[in-house]
């Protein structure tokens, strides 16, 4: 299996994850918050074409996750999957799209790869995240909630590889010039992760097998890098666990998970 990301911020959200089996290789989008050109753009550079991609898969409604949706969906004619609330919430035309529902603890296959979903805690409709796997490698990722559960705990145990939010850092959000309404969202249990709960919920899981880990979904004004992969880095065996922090512009390169 391998992944890489688009873009992950509050700017506009885009992960790639692949798996091959023998000759055939499914690519699966999961989020697409960048217009269409500028998706287009973003594949050239990780080597990919929309003619690649089996299925479009939407975490939940916000612009930066969903904002590009619809438009790339239908001119590249992509296979759409989302929860029956992000529909709702989104309440656009969806005619000429192929789309498929899911919800909490539903598991559907696209090409090679078996996907299954789990409710988080954020400001959205029914907002999900996904674990993934080729059969041989498990991926977690867990972005815009804010709380880990036991839920999502078991959800997300065992996985070879894992995108975790760390949104923000608590000092630099307290200290933000983000009115106060805003920094309570953001802190609240319906909010974002921040570095220190990032880090909390990774010493909870099981590590067993894990040997990635990526920081996404970093705040631009409250948080820097190095801070969230410092608070990773204290939740992790670093000499087992590669880790990695996803860019707003630039994401990450293709990264390669094996099983054991």
């Amino acid at each position: 299996m391998k992944l890489t990301s688009l873009g992950s911020g509050s700017k506009g959200n885009s992960l790639l994850v692949s798996a091959k089996d023998g000759l055939t290789t499914t690519f699966v989008m999961v989020d697409c918050g960048f217009g269409t050109r500028e998706t287009v753009r973003r594949l050239e550079r990780v080597g990919c074409s929309p003619s690649d991609l089996s299925a479009l898969i939407v975490t939940h409604e916000h612009s930066d996750h969903a904002g590009g949706v619809l438009a790339f969906a239908r001119r590249h004619r992509i296979p759409v999957w989302m929860s029956y609330g992000t529909f709702q919430a989104l309440g656009k035309d969806f005619s000429e799209i192929d789309l498929s529902f899911c919800r909490d603890g539903d598991c559907f296959n696209v090409g090679d790869l078996q996907i299954s979903a789990f409710t988080v805690s954020h400001d959205a409709k029914e907002p999900l995240q996904f674990h993934m796997t080729d059969g041989a490698v498990k991926f977690g990722m867990l972005t815009d909630t804010g709380q880990t559960t036991p839920h999502i705990l078991n959800a997300l145990s065992g996985c070879d590889a894992l995108m975790v939010e760390c949104n923000y850092d608590d000092l630099m959000l307290k200290n933000s010039s983000y009115p106060f309404y805003l920094k309570k969202r953001i802190g609240s249990i319906y909010g974002h992760l921040s570095n220190h709960c990032a880090g909390e919920f990774l010493a909870q899981i099981d590590q067993s097998r894990l040997k990635k880990v990526i920081g996404a979904h970093l705040s631009q004004n409250n948080n820097f890098p190095e801070l969230a992969k410092q608070a990773i880095d204290a939740s992790v065996d670093t000499k087992k666990i590669e880790v990695i922090v996803a860019g707003q512009n630039d994401g990450f390169e293709w990264v390669e998970v094996t099983g054991r």
